[in-house]
């Protein structure tokens, strides 16, 4: 599609690797992705123009005046590594497309190969039966058997088959049509809490993409904010518990029947 991507700068990598992200379950992709561009600071280097994919389906109202439209925003951001590795060039899409997808990924691959991207990564939840409280693995998936070798070394769990859905997999699976190298890293999330942000699965998977790019961020901020989630889900847990209990149990000598205690 042309005139659909606008780009303010043009560096030239010399290397480059590449993050896309769009949202999924536990906000794992874009967690990731956000954290790496404020700390790595990152510049914001270009945009897809959304008016392609995008159709509003509303509006904000401020202070009881509305908003003109608003479009989700897909941009792309760069960070040159002066130590000698691999500079990063990350993509964030606001929203997943709800058609057009394809065309979508095509664009952000169309501006990796024009950077010269060696490798595209990206990141999504692994939905398991973890507890909130056991720590999140990361669980990992490559295009090619070689790379799949590489994951091993990075402590990743390999599962053999499974399905990502969205455009956090598509792009994948595009990115081998065109020769290109890809990874996607899968933080763990439990199955009963998909719909919560859930910064402990993106701090595993960020813990091992810093590892295979070389690179060293710090994740105090991260942690506490996985910490405090915790916390705010054990308060959760037990609040539902107790309710359970309140509306499920009825002490016995409410049931309706005689009850005597045997001398």
């Amino acid at each position: 599609m042309k005139n659909v991507v606008r780009l303010h700068k043009r560096p030239r990598p010399k290397s480059c690797y590449m993050l896309a992200s769009w949202p999924g379950i536990g906000d794992v992709s874009l967690t990731v992705a956000r954290y790496l561009v404020e700390k790595l600071n990152a510049e914001e280097i270009g945009e897809i123009e959304p008016v392609n994919f995008f159709e509003p389906e509303g509006v904000v109202v401020k202070d009881n005046i509305v908003e003109g439209p608003r479009f989700p925003e897909s941009k792309f951001y760069y960070w040159r590594n002066d130590k000698g590795g691999k500079s990063l060039l990350v993509f964030i899409g606001e929203e997943q497309p709800g058609f057009k997808g394809y065309d979508l990924v095509n664009c952000v691959l169309d501006v990796a190969q024009k950077f010269k991207v060696e490798r595209v990564y990206s990141c999504a939840a692994a939905v398991t039966r973890i507890h909130h409280s056991e720590e999140s693995k990361t669980w990992g998936v490559a295009t090619t058997s070689g790379l799949v070798d590489e994951l091993s070394k990075y402590d990743v769990i390999l599962r053999g088959n499974l399905r990502i859905a969205g455009l956090n997999g598509l792009i994948l699976g595009m990115a081998k049509e065109r020769g290109m190298e890809g990874v996607c890293l899968l933080g763990e999330v439990p199955s009963y809490a998909t719909q919560i942000a859930n910064p402990k699965a993106s701090l595993a998977v960020i813990n091992c993409l810093n590892a295979m790019l070389g690179i060293t961020i710090d994740l105090t901020e991260l942690s506490h904010l996985a910490k405090r989630v915790d916390e705010e889900m054990d308060i959760i847990a037990k609040r539902a518990t107790a309710e359970f209990i309140e509306q499920f149990t009825e002490p016995i000598w409410e049931q309706g029947e005689e009850y005597y205690e045997e001398s």
